[in-house]
C-alpha cells in the first residue's frame, strides 16, 4: 500500500495530492457548468504545492484529459470552422514558444491577460476578434507555454462569438483540448520526464471526468442569460486574481 501511495504520488505528501485530487473535480465540475474557470483554479492550488519546474508541464497534461473528456460530451455543439482557424495559430504559438530561450516574466502575463478580460467583460468586444481565431490560437498557445492557464484569454475569444452556451462549452473545450496537446507533446519533446508522475496525473485526470460529468448535468439547467451571467461573473473574479497576484509580485520583487 505505501508503494502504491508512493507510486501515485510521486513523493508528494498525501494529504497534498488528495487536496489537489479534490481540486480537480471541484475546477472540472466549474469549468463544465459555466465554460471558463477551472483550469486557473487548480493551477492556483497546485502552484502552493508542487515542485515548481514540473507545475506547468504536468498541468497541462491533467488539464488535457479534462478538456478532452469534456469536448467528447459536447463535441456535437463545437463549431468546427471556429477550431479550424484557431489550430493553425496555435501550433505555430507553441513552437515559437517552446524555442524561445527568454522565459516572460510570469506576473506580467499574469496582469496582461486578467486587464484584457475585465476590459472585455465590461465593454462589447470589438468585431474583429470574431474573425481572428488564428491570431488567438497563437498568442494563447504562446503564452500557455510561461504561464499554465490561458483558459480565460481563450474563452474571451469564443465569448466574442456570441454562442449559444452549449456551443460555447463545447467549442471552448476543443480548443483548450487542442491547445494542451501541443504544449504537452513541446514539453515531452524539450525533455521533460511525464512518467513518475503518471500515476498523479490519472488520478487528477480520474477526478476531473466526475467534476465534468457533474458540471455538464448543471450546465443543461441554465438558461443562456443565467449561464451569460454567470460566465460574466467567473471571468471578473479570476481576472480580478490574475491581476492582484501578479501585482503583488511585481511589487514584492
Amino acid at each position: 500500500m505505501e508503494r502504491l501511495i508512493e507510486v501515485i504520488f510521486n513523493g508528494l505528501p498525501v494529504e497534498s495530492g488528495l487536496l489537489m485530487a479534490g481540486m480537480s473535480l471541484a475546477s472540472s465540475f466549474i469549468t463544465a457548468s459555466m465554460g471558463i474557470g477551472g483550469g486557473v483554479l487548480l493551477l492556483a492550488v497546485m502552484a502552493s504545492l508542487f515542485p515548481p519546474l514540473a507545475l506547468i508541464p504536468v498541468h497541462g497534461v491533467i488539464q488535457l484529459g479534462s478538456n478532452a473528456f469534456r469536448a467528447v460530451l459536447m463535441l456535437a455543439h463545437a463549431q468546427w470552422r471556429v477550431v479550424a482557424t484557431f489550430a493553425a495559430g496555435s501550433v505555430l504559438g507553441v513552437v515559437i514558444g517552446g524555442s524561445v530561450a527568454v522565459r516572460l516574466e510570469p506576473a506580467v502575463v499574469q496582469i496582461g491577460i486578467g486587464a484584457f478580460v475585465l476590459w472585455s467583460v465590461f465593454r462589447t468586444p470589438p468585431a474583429w476578434l470574431a474573425k481572428a481565431g488564428g491570431l488567438t490560437g497563437l498568442a494563447s498557445s504562446f503564452l500557455t507555454m510561461f504561464f499554465g492557464a490561458t483558459g480565460p484569454f481563450v474563452a474571451n475569444y469564443v465569448k466574442s462569438l456570441t454562442l449559444p452556451r452549449q456551443a460555447h462549452v463545447g467549442t471552448h473545450a476543443v480548443l483548450m483540448t487542442i491547445q494542451h496537446s501541443l504544449k504537452s507533446l513541446t514539453f515531452g519533446f524539450l525533455g521533460f520526464a511525464f512518467g513518475p508522475w503518471a500515476g498523479f496525473i490519472l488520478l487528477m485526470i480520474a477526478m476531473g471526468f466526475l467534476g465534468t460529468v457533474l458540471g455538464k448535468r448543471v450546465l443543461m439547467r441554465l438558461d443562456d442569460r443565467q449561464f451569460r451571467r454567470a460566465l460574466n461573473l467567473a471571468l471578473v473574479l479570476i481576472s480580478a486574481r490574475l491581476i492582484w497576484r501578479g501585482a503583488s509580485t511585481l511589487l514584492a520583487g
